[in-house]
């Protein structure tokens, strides 16, 4: 009985002893984990704090679905990206400046050091109204030159002006180019389904391809039941995506593989003289045409010389006579 006894106050013992190795076992690996995650660095430490742009639109533009909105978006964070960096020059430009200012001036002593023994007891017996004109007549003698040219200095005031100039111009320069985009053009099509069926509609520079499809879809009772994405337009042997405007084409004086892509009118080139230095100067009505038409077609001309316009591509230089 005894033994009985002994033997069970000995398991108690051992049931305590492992309940408590097994709390400080524990509490070391949550002291291990704890010390892991100080010294382990944030996700956060090596990101830039800064998003570049198309990293920023993406983000503001999840669950868009308007062209518009996306074109408002992108417009708008490319302005402040423009302020943002002329605001990081002019820093950089003043944080140059000062430290050039900051920079210690090398003075010169002109004193004539025969004269010190000479003069030595006379200046001892100077009083102290006589040592103060000298040090003001000194003074004077160092003062600035009124008709130095000092333009070349720092100037905050100055720099502040040039700031609101500029920023000035700017403002001006996207106000031109809104009344530039709200102008009004005719311009001359032709519905392709294997003959052309010519008309001209009226829009606006800064419309965009769709807009334009929109309208012509208005004219033709054959495609109005067709979606806007379903159709597309030609110029001058290229595929005009969607999301281009005219105002693109007319600012930057784009050209396609047979004519101008901003002249949007119909003409042909006259000329009493032949001359084979000078391209021609003609525009061609560009083609309005279902999709499914041109996957049907696309093999056979004229379909087969039409592709996709890239603006980054050279079709070669446009020269008016």
């Amino acid at each position: 009985m005894a033994t009985n006894n002994a033997e069970g106050r000995r398991e108690d013992a051992f049931i305590k002893q492992r309940a408590q190795n097994r709390e400080e076992y524990e509490r070391q690996k949550q002291t291990l984990i704890n010390e892991t995650e100080k010294s382990r660095p944030s996700a956060n430490k090596f990101v830039g704090q800064n998003d570049s742009m198309e990293e920023t639109l993406k983000n503001q533009t999840i669950g868009l679905v308007r062209l518009e909105d996306f074109q408002q978006r992108r417009k708008e964070l490319e302005e402040a990206k423009a302020r943002e960096a002329a605001r990081t020059n002019e820093l950089k430009d003043e944080t140059k400046k000062v430290k050039k200012r900051k920079k210690t001036k090398a003075t010169l002593s002109f004193a004539m050091d025969d004269e010190g023994d000479v003069e030595g007891d006379t200046s001892s017996r100077q009083t102290p109204e006589v040592e103060n004109g000298e040090q003001a007549s000194k003074r004077a003698k160092f003062r600035k030159n009124p008709n130095v040219d000092t333009s070349f200095l720092p100037d905050r005031e100055r720099e502040e002006a040039e700031r609101k100039e500029r920023e000035r111009l700017r403002q001006e320069w996207i106000r031109r180019q809104e009344e530039l985009k709200q102008e009004e053009i005719e311009i001359t099509y032709s519905y392709w389904d294997g003959s052309g069926h010519r008309k001209s509609v009226v829009c606006k520079k800064g419309d965009t391809i769709s807009a334009f499809l929109e309208k012509c879809r208005q004219q033709f009772p054959e495609l109005r039941g067709v979606s806007v994405d379903n159709l597309m337009y030609i110029k001058e042997d290229l595929i005009i995506p969607h999301h281009h405007t005219f105002y693109d084409f007319i600012i930057n004086k784009a050209r396609g593989k047979s004519g101008p892509l901003f002249n949007f009118d119909v003409h042909d080139d006259i000329r009493l003289l032949a001359d084979a230095t000078k391209e021609k100067d003609e525009s061609h009505a560009g083609k309005v045409v279902e999709r499914s038409w041109y996957q049907r077609f696309k093999h056979i001309f004229p379909a087969s010389r039409w592709e996709i316009y890239d603006p980054e591509k050279d079709y070669g230089k446009y020269t008016i006579a």
